[in-house]
């Protein structure tokens, strides 16, 4: 089985060190296996919890439900749809925020057309006129 040290597992998933190490000490990463040094090895199964943590923390999940989570799994398979509840409620989250997002899209390509009509015309007036009297 391929084990990562620390670097390597910081450089797959963009994290410092010293982050990994505080998703250790705080419980997040159960089993993580040490050497005959004390030093962190990562196995698969170390590897996909913190894929998780990562994907759970990019839908803005707080790290304590993050834990409560990690808890679930240590609990076994009575969890399953615990946990399953959990990333449906993380679904909704991030499908509201795309929505969000690509409103917010839709409003900056507005702004760069109206910009680079404005350029075109040498002003911004005649857009402006226009946009006011069309009750944009």
């Amino acid at each position: 089985m391929k084990m990562y040290n620390i670097t390597e597992v910081g450089e797959k998933f963009g994290l410092s060190k010293s982050a990994i190490r505080y998703y250790d000490d705080i419980g997040l990463i159960p089993d993580l296996k040490r050497d005959q040094n004390g030093t962190r090895i990562f196995d698969a199964s170390n590897i996909n919890m913190i894929q998780s943590i990562e994907c759970l923390k990019k839908t803005g999940m707080p790290v304590k439900d993050i834990k409560k989570y990690v808890a679930l799994i240590q609990a076994g398979d009575s969890t399953l749809e615990t946990r399953l509840d959990v990333f449906k409620k993380r679904e909704k989250i991030v499908l509201k925020q795309i929505q969000e997002l690509q409103e917010t899209l839709s409003e900056i390509k507005w702004k760069c057309d109206y910009y680079q009509i404005a350029i075109d015309d040498g002003t911004e007036k005649i857009i402006k006129a226009k946009v006011e009297s069309d009750g944009v």
